[in-house]
């Protein structure tokens, strides 16, 4: 956003993110947006926060470098995206202002410049130059940019540095969300890879008979052969460290984690390899204990009372930000109260900041369906803010050391309302019954391509006669005008159709020659033809229940507390006094030539054309001094 082609920009719940705060200057500064701390543009203004202009030119080029604001929005997409747009602009400046007092000093501002240079390819001096003509800055005017960046950037840290959760706070968040901290199984281990299965198979009877792995692995593996095949040793050391599951190639942990026990694995092929593992140690996984993750969760939780202290920070700072908007400006800034949740005021704003920051949103705007914008999101994106503003109201009630910002705290309240839902054994095997496919490893092959152009079909076959009998695949594909794509290990719905359809979906296998199963020739859809190798086929497996108990626990007790959560949300509105005023709100701000969007169907809910006709869309204002989207 605001010149930046990557959307930089992430919500709190109304508010932008650290992320555009800290970065934006610069960014923005960097693909010739203009700037944001400071009035050099010229042309009328537009409006004063706390006091100081914000010129119409200056809008204009911050909204020329992004698609969604420069989209010429018409009707009622015009007062939302203005709306949104002038917002961020508002919260921007008043962050920036309250920084001016940060100190920043002349080599920090020349180690930003430096690291702008670079991003920017402009490492010499006539670079730079050409980089200050594109974005009309002289190298005065970037370098205040970038101090106002760092102070913008520096009063965010001190604001968060300041967050430091107590112990209670530490082990209240442990509480909730100890699955986070859950270890895995873990094993010490070592390896032997190699590329031939008649060594693999040699080695492996050396090691059956005796043989020293250490040994055999510093002079046959393909993988650390200097640290004697040991997985997760630190560098330059050869002693093994506990490793989890990722580590392995899928089939190779799946031998390997059943050794228990501890012990050696026969030779195991995956992606063309051979591998022979030998466990040392076996460690089982589990919830874990308070005192062996304290630190991490500590570190954890300050983090996220950081994004609550700035959430406060930034809803205070709006509350008191005075905003004053010239007479006859074209942009149309619309702060009405769209619902009301208790004593808690949610307003549009807010609303727009969570429509428009939805990534499918600017797609719709783009492709003429902005209405579609208003007709469905703009409801939900408001239900969501209404539930999180019952759920944070709750926590209030509940007393408990709750930490983060308003949607972490929603999310917290109700994973302590269903801490004590726990599954039975038999509800467990239900679901694994009930669903094989959450439990199936799919099927897979390796497999390769070769194409013939549609004249070729003769030259398909004499390659299909030929790789039955051998050779070097590459030399017989181009010995017959082929070419030869390799898929690598594929599973099924990963293949061009044609070729998935012949090895996953027709039954048997092709025959096999010396370089692996050899398909027929198949005509392909734009008439070409082509001939598929396919080597190490395994067919799809469904895990015994004794090796995924764990996770069907975990999937069954996550939807039955997801279940309770929703039923008890639903009981909090019941009880909540909630008043919507979304429809009302969007006729009245509705230019009265232009047919206003529909509601979400099927919500009961008036849409702004059922409204009554005397509705009409407001007067331009000549001042405003909106108040913050809602209250924290």
């Amino acid at each position: 956003m605001f010149g930046i082609n990557k959307r930089v920009i992430t919500i709190i719940f109304g508010f932008l993110a650290l992320a555009f705060l800290v970065g934006a200057t610069i960014l923005f500064a960097l693909q010739g947006g203009g700037n944001l701390s400071g009035n050099r543009s010229q042309g009328p203004t537009v409006m004063w926060v706390n006091g100081r202009p914000v010129s119409e030119l200056e809008l204009a080029r911050i909204q020329s470098r992004d698609p969604l604001l420069s989209s010429n929005p018409q009707g009622l997409m015009k007062p939302l995206l203005d709306t949104f747009f002038l917002e961020q602009v508002i919260l921007t400046k008043a962050v920036q202002q309250d920084s001016s007092r940060i100190r920043v000093s002349g080599g920090e501002v020349r180690k930003a410049l430096d690291d702008l240079k670079q991003r920017a390819g402009a490492t010499t001096k006539e670079q730079y130059d050409q980089l200050l003509n594109q974005i009309g800055y002289t190298d005065s005017q970037l370098r205040d940019e970038l101090r106002d960046s760092l102070k913008v950037q520096k009063r965010v840290e001190e604001i968060q540095k300041k967050a430091t959760p107590t112990p209670e706070e530490v082990k209240f968040y442990f509480d909730l969300n100890k699955a986070n901290y859950k270890t895995e199984d873990r094993v010490k281990a070592r390896q032997i890879v190699v590329d031939d299965k008649k060594l693999a198979d040699d080695l492996y009877a050396q090691l059956k008979a005796g043989a020293d792995f250490v040994e055999l692995a510093k002079k046959n593996s393909k993988v650390a052969a200097d640290q004697g095949g040991a997985l997760g040793a630190e560098t330059g050391k050869s002693e093994p460290g506990f490793v989890t599951r990722v580590i392995f190639p899928s089939e190779v942990a799946d031998a390997v984690f059943k050794l228990k026990q501890g012990g050696l694995t026969a030779p195991i092929a995956s992606g063309g390899r051979y591998y022979i593992v030998k466990v040392e140690e076996f460690k089982p996984g589990g919830d874990p204990n308070f005192e062996e993750v304290k630190d991490r969760v500590a570190e954890d939780v300050k983090k996220i009372k950081g994004d609550q202290a700035l959430e406060a920070y930034l809803l205070e700072l709006r509350k008191k930000t005075q905003v004053r908007f010239a007479e006859n400006t074209t942009y149309k800034y619309e702060n009405p109260v769209v619902a009301k949740v208790g004593e808690s005021e949610i307003k549009l704003p807010e609303l727009t900041q969570l429509v428009f920051t939805n990534q499918q949103i600017p797609q719709l705007i783009q492709q003429g369906l902005g209405d579609l914008a208003v007709q469905f999101f703009m409801p939900q994106a408001l239900e969501q803010l209404i539930t999180r503003e019952i759920l944070v109201s709750e926590a209030k009630k509940i007393n408990q050391p709750f930490v983060g910002a308003r949607d972490q705290i929603a999310r917290e309240v109700q994973a302590y309302h269903t801490k004590d839902i726990t599954v039975t054994d038999e509800e467990v095997r239900k679901y694994y019954a009930e669903n094989p496919a959450s439990f199936t490893i799919p099927a897979s092959a390796e497999v390769k391509g070769i194409s013939f152009k549609k004249e070729d079909e003769a030259k398909a076959k004499a390659f299909r006669e030929a790789a039955l009998k051998g050779g070097k695949l590459e030399d017989l594909a181009k010995a017959n005008g082929g070419t030869v794509t390799d898929y690598g290990k594929v599973n099924p719905g990963t293949l061009p159709p044609v070729a998935n359809r012949l090895v996953f979906l027709t039954k048997g296998n092709f025959p096999k020659g010396p370089l692996g199963e050899v398909s027929e020739v198949v005509k392909l859809d734009d008439g070409s033809y082509q001939v598929l190798i396919v080597n190490n086929r395994v067919a799809e497996k469904l895990k015994p229940f004794e090796e995924v108990a764990d996770q069907a626990r975990e999937q069954v007790l996550a939807q039955k507390r997801s279940k309770a959560a929703q039923a008890w949300v639903a009981e909090l509105r019941k009880q909540t006094k909630v008043e919507n005023n979304l429809n009302k709100v969007l006729a009245e701000i509705t230019p009265k030539e232009t047919k206003p969007a529909s509601s979400n169907p099927g919500s009961g809910q008036q849409t702004p054309a059922q409204s009554s006709p005397q509705n009409k869309a407001p007067a331009q204002p000549k001042q405003e001094n909106p108040t913050p989207p809602s209250k924290p």
